[in-house]
């Protein structure tokens, strides 16, 4: 159980922060619940997804990058599939959600960027090519404040014609939202690691950052609970049942699971080596959390009472592709491992 709590011990902090945030603020009168979720940071989404993104960029090693630049065919693969393919696909599915707060949560949880770190991690441990990975990271994230906008607001005018009116969907404010709290962030904590000191740091204790990172992604996603219990208490927002949570979530499933089909059948098409397709599966499919929440959260840009439940589907969908994304990595190593102990033998064989 340790061994499993210390590996896993995100996915059980989720649990527990939606699990208790939800009843939290179906009981807390009104002020009671204003002065927690203050007190918690949710009301200053910004400043925290600022802070999260910040520790993350800081911990990566910019080195890797000059490798993937000299041949980026597999870098360009992976950012056409999490920024065009996957958008793309999730528009269709987003006509079967049983609500407007399901629907545009779906469109975000798709049009984010690629994860500041998880899709190294998996990379690495599947045997892949983590340069690959680290620049696709670089690359969406950096445009983030252009594409998920423009994906935004064109699905809004279209889909949700209904309720524009009592959404602030403002396309400018949310550019200006995502450079102040992901592209400033991201560009200072590259810029922090040419100060050689800093860099040794961050490399040293890159796993305690992480650990600070996280934590504060769970103080997000506990407020934002916290903040949709007042809907659930007073049955309002919240349309479509069980059923609508279940096939929503199962949309992000199958959402992630075609990305990252796509990723690695395109790419093998292509010519790609192994260790580049083992690297776009997993940049090409995953998605940041903290942007997302940050986007479907903040009050400047969806109103106190827009659309409350929209962060679930990210959360729904950062939650399953942990869980997926681990097993299919678990796979990969032990077929790479397969691969070069066949080697091995043949290698002995021939000698």
């Amino acid at each position: 159980m340790l061994s499993f709590l210390r590996k896993r011990w995100f996915l059980v902090g989720l649990l527990i922060a939606i699990g208790g945030g939800l009843p939290l603020g179906f009981a807390l009168p009104a002020g009671q619940l204003e002065q927690l979720r203050s007190r918690i940071g949710a009301s200053q989404t910004g400043y925290v997804v600022a802070f999260v993104l910040f520790l993350m960029s800081f911990s990566l090693d910019g080195r890797k990058l000059r490798a993937s630049l000299v041949a980026p065919a597999p870098v360009l693969w992976a950012v056409a599939i999490n920024q065009a393919v996957i958008p793309l696909i999730a528009w269709p599915m987003s006509w079967i959600q049983g609500n407007d707060d399901f629907r545009l949560g779906l469109m975000i949880a798709a049009t984010v960027p690629c994860t500041m770190a998880a899709a190294s991690v998996w990379t690495r441990k599947a045997g892949g090519n983590d340069a690959v990975s680290l620049l696709v990271t670089v690359v969406t994230n950096g445009l983030c404040f252009i594409i998920t906008p423009l994906w935004l607001q064109s699905f809004a005018a279209v889909e949700l014609s209904g309720v524009v009116a009592s959404v602030n969907l403002d396309t400018w404010r949310m550019v200006q939202r995502l450079i102040q709290s992901a592209l400033i962030p991201i560009v200072l904590g590259q810029l922090a690691r040419l100060i050689p000191a800093l860099a040794r740091g961050a490399d040293r204790y890159k796993t305690p950052m992480g650990v600070w990172a996280q934590g504060a992604i769970l103080l997000l996603v506990f407020g934002a609970a916290c903040g949709a219990g007042p809907q659930l208490a007073s049955g309002s927002g919240y349309e479509g049942g069980v059923q609508a949570i279940a096939v929503v979530w199962i949309s992000c499933i199958v959402l992630h699971l075609a990305g990252m089909l796509i990723a690695v059948r395109g790419a093998s098409a292509i010519g790609f080596s192994e260790d580049d397709r083992r690297a776009i599966a997993f940049a090409g499919s995953q998605k940041t959390l903290p942007i997302g929440v940050l986007l479907a959260t903040d009050p400047q840009l969806f109103g106190s009472s827009g659309l409350p439940f929209a962060v679930f589907p990210m959360l729904m969908f950062h939650g399953s592709q942990l869980f997926i994304d681990t097993a299919v990595a678990d796979r990969m190593a032990d077929s790479a491992g397969d691969v070069r102990e066949s080697s091995v033998v043949a290698t002995e064989r021939g000698s």
